[in-house]
């Protein structure tokens, strides 16, 4: 059977060459409004560039629409023979479903500690990006915890914990979503999150509704939205010196950070990078709230960020000088080196590329499986040769390429 695999990674090209022939615009105005060279754009419509993800980002302010529509998510075809589409229904209804007042006859929920102790599972899952385990658990989770929200009525301790829970659960919702590429449902689990963090007591909770939320402005034209979030989380988090709270305004530094260079300022980026950087110095390697905040995790956005602006060497260098510590989440180790992979193909180190992009299935098979960056890396990767090895045929496939 003849492998059709080369034909088909230039989809983001393709998919912006299409939706600016519906805008009516000519290729130098569009590279006008993106604010890259006409010649750039060309290479990438036609499929012989592979844009970074800041110009991606770019094109889709120009275009009005989402990243996720240039890149073609969510896949729903490989959804399918995954068989994770089913998981989603389930998701949607529940979050449909929230707060609803239970049947008489449904059965109470289990108590507080032994939610909790659900609850800490569904993060364990979501740093380890178990996503398809955290899509089967959580619409159960989020139903209980709407009737167990509904039993704790009267001010105090215990009604804010099951809001916090709640708020917890709904972030699993979101990140199954996220992931897989459901950016209106993600939404929906986001507004489900700002009600319950609302009432949980908590305003690192509501800090990291607002960081999330931020992170959804980098799939679509709202970018500077997301930056005015982060400026608002920052302004009412009150810095405490807790470890807590200080690795919560460290993850809102690193995604204004991530924003800034997104949005082609590169003096911005660097001076949220550097504050973060001087935090993580302070506390370390942390994980509250699984937020992964400390010096690694500073030194991967810097990675990301330098392969936003195409400067490829650089990233190479910084990625040269991390040590993964021990028991890092699964979903940042994998994240870095699809990142690593990216700038190893763009500098034409192809079988490194392709190497870090298996590590990357070792450590998260679902995430680089899913991952716009791993589609367009592989497809760097098959137009460097005349002729694809097996081995990077057997990845392009099971990637979906």
């Amino acid at each position: 059977m003849p492998d059709d695999t080369s034909t088909r990674t230039g989809g983001v090209g393709a998919r912006i060459q299409e939706i600016r022939t519906l805008r009516d615009l000519t290729l130098r105005e569009l590279a006008a409004r993106c604010h890259v060279s006409p010649s750039m754009l060309s290479r990438i419509e036609s499929g012989s560039r592979v844009p970074s993800e800041q110009v991606v980002a770019a094109v889709a302010r120009a275009l009005s629409v989402t990243v996720t529509v240039l890149h073609g998510q969510p896949y729903i075809e490989q959804l399918r023979r995954d068989q994770l589409d089913r998981l989603i229904a389930p998701l949607s209804n529940a979050l449909d479903d929230w707060g609803i007042p239970p049947e008489d006859d449904d059965p109470a929920p289990r108590s507080l500690p032994e939610l909790q102790d659900v609850v800490n599972h569904v993060r364990r899952l979501r740093t380890d990006s178990e996503y398809a385990d955290l899509a089967e658990l959580t619409p159960a989770l989020l139903s209980e915890l709407s009737h167990a929200t509904q039993l704790y009525t009267v001010a105090g301790r215990d009604r804010e914990l099951a809001h916090w829970l709640q708020a917890e659960a709904a972030l699993g919702a979101f990140s199954v979503a996220y992931k897989f590429g459901y950016m209106d449902l993600a939404r929906l689990a986001l507004c489900r999150m700002a009600m319950a963090a609302a009432q949980s007591g908590d305003p690192r909770q509501v800090a990291a509704e607002r960081l999330k939320r931020a992170q959804l402005s980098t799939e679509g034209p709202s970018m500077e939205r997301g930056l005015r979030l982060v400026a608002q989380a920052l302004r009412d988090l009150d810095d405490d010196g807790t470890p807590q709270t200080r690795a919560m305004r460290g993850g809102l530094l690193l995604k204004g950070g991530q924003l800034s260079a997104l949005l082609g300022d590169k003096d911005g980026s660097q001076a949220h990078l550097g504050e973060a950087e001087g935090m993580a110095r302070e506390i370390g390697e942390t994980n509250h709230y699984m937020l992964v905040f400390g010096p690694t995790n500073v030194a991967q956005h810097a990675v990301a960020a330098a392969g936003d602006r195409d400067e490829h060497a650089e990233a190479l260098s910084i990625a040269k000088e991390i040590r993964v510590p021990v028991n890092y989440p699964a979903a940042r180790h994998g994240q870095l080196l699809i990142d690593k992979a990216r700038s190893q193909a763009l500098s034409a180190r192809l079988d490194d590329a392709l190497g870090s992009l298996e590590k990357a299935r070792e450590v998260s098979p679902l995430q680089t499986r899913y991952h716009p960056s791993t589609r367009q890396t592989v497809g760097v990767l098959l137009r460097a040769r005349p002729r694809a090895s097996s081995h990077l045929l057997a990845f392009a496939r099971w990637s979906g390429v």
